[in-house]
């Protein structure tokens, strides 16, 4: 690396966009919101898909509702109370999610009818506590597989989606881990054996 000090008619980077022209470029389809002509992406699209990612946290949220409420056994207040949190938290991502669509000019899809369809995750119940577990891990395994295949698509066309989506991302490899440790806690053996 040069110590050579930067002599005064070296050129200067440039701003990309000067200041008179980024003001006049805001009040243009002002009813556009924030998807302006330097959004690189396509909105449609991204709503599409975002609709699928907000029935997935949703189903996340019943899943992972229905077994804290319903898991049973002599070791299953821990896992009751983890599995709260993780609603908790899937609602979080759901709301991100639904913002998400709102400010790109599309209307969340809450309507229950056709949810497992739009989702990337399944709802199943398990028959008992090492069941329940299973079946958040798996949907966690996919939750995580289904972000990481997003957050590449969005890249730098959609940064601010990519962001939220990396930021969930990171939330859902922590319930992967600990479904994986509750799993290992609870039976013994390292699970999901290929």
């Amino acid at each position: 690396m040069s110590n050579a000090p930067i002599s005064k008619d070296a050129p200067k980077k440039p701003f990309l966009t000067d200041v008179k022209t980024l003001r006049q470029r805001a009040r243009q389809n002002m009813s556009d919101g924030l998807i302006t002509k330097t959004y690189g992406g396509d909105v449609d699209k991204a709503i599409e898909i975002l609709q699928s990612v907000l029935a997935t946290e949703i189903v996340c949220v019943l899943r992972y509702t229905m077994h804290a409420v319903t898991a049973t056994g002599i070791s299953s207040e821990g896992v009751k109370a983890e599995f709260a949190d993780h609603a908790r938290e899937e609602q979080a991502h759901a709301m991100s999610v639904a913002e998400r669509i709102d400010q790109l000019g599309g209307k969340p899809n809450f309507n229950p009818e056709g949810m497992a369809t739009r989702s990337a995750s399944q709802y199943a119940e398990g028959e008992n506590l090492i069941d329940m577990i299973k079946e958040n891990l798996i949907a966690e395994r996919i939750a995580v597989d289904h972000y990481r295949e997003l957050i590449r698509y969005f890249g730098d066309d959609d940064p601010a989606t990519r962001v939220m989506l990396e930021g969930i991302l990171v939330v859902e490899e922590e319930h992967a881990t600990d479904m994986h440790d509750l799993l290992i806690a609870h039976e013994g053996t390292p699970p999901l054996k290929d």
